[in-house]
Formats: C-alpha cells, sequence, structure tokens
C-alpha cells in the first residue's frame, strides 16, 4: 500500500513534465512604437527571466571590412555609459545576472539572464541596456580586441580545418558577403579603427533593425513594458537592406591547400537552401539519413564502417537569410584521399537517385521527433528559437508544426527534393594536406 501511495504521484509528475515539454511554447508577437519587434513567450515555471535582443548586424554586413560586426559586437561590454569592462562584469555577477553576446554570417545580438526578483530584474535590465545602448568603445580595449583577433588569424594558419572552411567559403560564395570570414583577414582587422566600430554599431544597432526575444515569468503587460523600455533606449533607425541573392555554381571546382599533415581534411558541398525555403523539411531530413544522423547515417556506413576510410563524416545544411551552404566533411589518410572523394560521390549521387530506405527514414522520423521536445526543454534554448523564427520571420507555429511536418515526409518527395537541389556534378571539393613536408 506504502508503495502505491508513493509511486502514485510520481507517476502523475512524469506524466504532467511529458505533457510540458511535448507541448511547443505558444510565441506571441508585437512591435513597438519605434518599430522594435517583440516575440515573447511566458514561462513561469522558474523565476527568470531570458531577452536577446538581435539585429541584422552579422559579417554579412562588412562590406570592405572583413572582421567589422564581429569586432563591434565584442567590444559592447568592454566598456559603456561610462563603466569599464571590469566595473561592468562585477555589476552583473553581483546581481546574478549573465550577459552574452555573439554574430554569425547574418546576426548580431546580445542577451540576459537575469532572476525575476523585482529589484535584481531592474538592476540588471538598467545594466544590460547600458552596455547595449551606451557602448563606449574604448581605444585601449579595443587595441587589446584587436590584436587577439590578429592573434587568432595566425593561429587558423596552422590549423587545417580553418584554412579549409575559409577556402570552401571563398570557392562556394566568390565575391558575395557570405564568402568573407567572420573574423576577417589580418590586413583588414589590422586597418580597423574604433571610428569605424562606432559607425557600424551606429547604423545596425537600432530599433527598426532589430527584434527582441523574450521567455520568462513575465505576464504579457510585464513584457510589453521591458520591450517598451528597452525599444526606447535604442534610436529608431532603419532596416538593413536585403543581402543580394546567392548565385549558383556553374562548373565543379576543386581546391587544395598544401599542409604538413599526415591525414588530408576534406570538403565537398554546394549552395543549400535558407530559412523559410519550400524545400527546408525534405532537405532537412533527408540530410538526417544521409550524414547526419552520426553513426547511423548513409556516408558514416559506407565510408567508416565498410570501408575504413574515415573515423567521422558528417553533412549538414545550414540555412542563412540567403542560400547557406550543403557540406559534407571528413577526414582520411592522404594516401587514400582520392579513394574517399569518389565514396563521397557515389553515396551522395545513390542517395540523390534512390532516396531513403522506409526503414532508414522511419528511424530519422524517430530519432527527429523524439528528440526536438527535449530542444525546447528550457528557456535558453526558447529564446534562442524564438529569436530565429523572429529575425527569419518564420511562422509563429514554426515549433508546434515542426515534427508534424517531419512525420508527414514521404521517400518519394525526399528524393525529389534532392534531385531538384543537388548538383553532384558542379559541387566544391577543398582537401588540406599533401605535398608539403
Amino acid at each position: 500500500m506504502l508503495k502505491t501511495i508513493i509511486v502514485a504521484p510520481l507517476v502523475l509528475l512524469f506524466a504532467l513534465f511529458t505533457a510540458q515539454v511535448a507541448a511547443a511554447p505558444k510565441i506571441e508577437h508585437w512591435t513597438t512604437a519605434n518599430g522594435l519587434r517583440v516575440y515573447y513567450v511566458p514561462a513561469p515555471e522558474l523565476p527568470m527571466l531570458d531577452m536577446r535582443l538581435i539585429f541584422a548586424a552579422g559579417s554579412a554586413r562588412d562590406g570592405d571590412k572583413p572582421g567589422l560586426a564581429m569586432l563591434t559586437n565584442s567590444m559592447l561590454d568592454k566598456g559603456a555609459a561610462g563603466l569599464s569592462e571590469d566595473q561592468l562584469a562585477e555589476q552583473f555577477e553581483a546581481i546574478g545576472a549573465v550577459f552574452s553576446s555573439s554574430t554569425s554570417s547574418d546576426m548580431g545580438w546580445a542577451g540576459l539572464r537575469t532572476i525575476t526578483l523585482e529589484k535584481e530584474q531592474q538592476a540588471a535590465l538598467d545594466l544590460w541596456l547600458k552596455v547595449v545602448s551606451k557602448p563606449d568603445f574604448p581605444q585601449k580595449d579595443f587595441e587589446r580586441v584587436q590584436k587577439l583577433t590578429l592573434v587568432g588569424l595566425q593561429a587558423e594558419k596552422q590549423d587545417p580545418a580553418s584554412l579549409g572552411s575559409k577556402a570552401f567559403y571563398q570557392a562556394l560564395y566568390g565575391d558575395h558577403p557570405y564568402g568573407q570570414p567572420e573574423n576577417g583577414t589580418e590586413d583588414s582587422v589590422q586597418a580597423l579603427k574604433v571610428e569605424n566600430l562606432k559607425a557600424f554599431y551606429q547604423q545596425h544597432y537600432v530599433a527598426k533593425n532589430g527584434l527582441l526575444a523574450i521567455v520568462g515569468a513575465v505576464d504579457r503587460a510585464q513584457a510589453e513594458a521591458l520591450a517598451e523600455k528597452v525599444s526606447g533606449a535604442l534610436p529608431e533607425g532603419e532596416a538593413a537592406a536585403a543581402l543580394p541573392e546567392v548565385k549558383p555554381l556553374t562548373e565543379a571546382k576543386t581546391v587544395k591547400i598544401p599542409y604538413p599533415s599526415a591525414q588530408a581534411h576534406i570538403l565537398v558541398g554546394q549552395i543549400g537552401n535558407k530559412r523559410g525555403d519550400e524545400d527546408f523539411f525534405t532537405l532537412y531530413m533527408g540530410n538526417q539519413v544521409l550524414g547526419g544522423s552520426g553513426f547511423t547515417s548513409r556516408l558514416m556506413k559506407e565510408i567508416r564502417n565498410d570501408r575504413g576510410l574515415s573515423y567521422s563524416v558528417y553533412s549538414y545544411f545550414a540555412p542563412l537569410a540567403q542560400l547557406g551552404v550543403f557540406q559534407i566533411g571528413l577526414q582520411t589518410k592522404l594516401e587514400q584521399t582520392d579513394e574517399a572523394v569518389k565514396v563521397v560521390g557515389d553515396v551522395l549521387g545513390k542517395f540523390q537517385q534512390e532516396g531513403p530506405t522506409a526503414e532508414e527514414l522511419e528511424a530519422s522520423k524517430k530519432d527527429v521527433s523524439g528528440g526536438f521536445p527535449l530542444r525546447t526543454a528550457n528557456n535558453s534554448q526558447i529564446v534562442e528559437y524564438i529569436g530565429m523564427i523572429g529575425f527569419y520571420q518564420l511562422p509563429l507555429d514554426y515549433l508546434d508544426t515542426f515534427t508534424t511536418k517531419v512525420n508527414a515526409l514521404t521517400r518519394e518527395q525526399i528524393t525529389e527534393a534532392f534531385t531538384r537541389r543537388i548538383q553532384p556534378d558542379k559541387m566544391v571539393t577543398v582537401i588540406v594536406g599533401g605535398d608539403e613536408k
């Protein structure tokens, strides 16, 4: 009897937890008076608040100054409103708040995590707003960040993975903004001045060029008040122009980079898809079978298990505002390079013609559907997702319908999409290794 009394509440608690995890968060959306778009999800279970302020201020906006977006973003917390970097860090730590920031090809963002106790939340918000709206860009700190960036660029010359990745993007995108390295080049970073960073910040970190994602233990009225306060701290500004369209490859390209190593680092790929793409789900699930599911993927079985050519091999699509990449990557012994590249092409060609087997697709559906709730199980994950949904203006029910759309896919749909979108005879192949002692 005692077991029944103890177990019954545990079963009920597990059922309630499972239901909460399985249910996708409901996203609410509005726009503030000066044009800042807001995406909000209530999460009252924990007394925490996560916010992410996102701008169309990624490396694709660098223009003729590669590295500009990244350095601008990294300088936000190096001094603001007269406070030094150390003072800002000490004050965030004193109230238990966490500041974060980063950039990608498309975006630059700054995040805040804080407890929702009134005094601490207000102090965290005020401090965070100083960082995002009143950065000082101190000269000494800029010189330090600039020097560290240059040291990193020097180190990349000794890293075959970095050499291969930069060559891959350059060969794939040419003079398109996506072809420039996010951390710039030694020449471009060396030439940057504080004035460049200030001008980039003033142009891009504005309300109409951004959005605010809010997740936490605040109701709609509180969220609106938070959004107005954040929005009011930013100049209205203008939205950034759309990035130019990406031109598809017209022929195959092979780039060989000499490097003194026993292994070759190989990247093979082409232009892929973009956020909101009509083929997003078919390409995503097809890639799960091809090379996105680890040890059970087609590439892993053919290249590692059957032939022992590589310890690991992967493939992925990286959708962006414009067409991102489709990439396959592996490492192999130098003397096996040609064989490995051929097998990659053979596996891709066969998959494109035949698609996944019924068993492979079913296993991938179970894997994706079973794991998806865990990807939105905490506030930090949810705020990242709704920031992505807002930035790329995806449907508000994106999380609600994700597994439904995945489970509805057929082998025929995946095969048709891969046949139409993938061109094995027009791939970029980058090989780093060999021809150097």
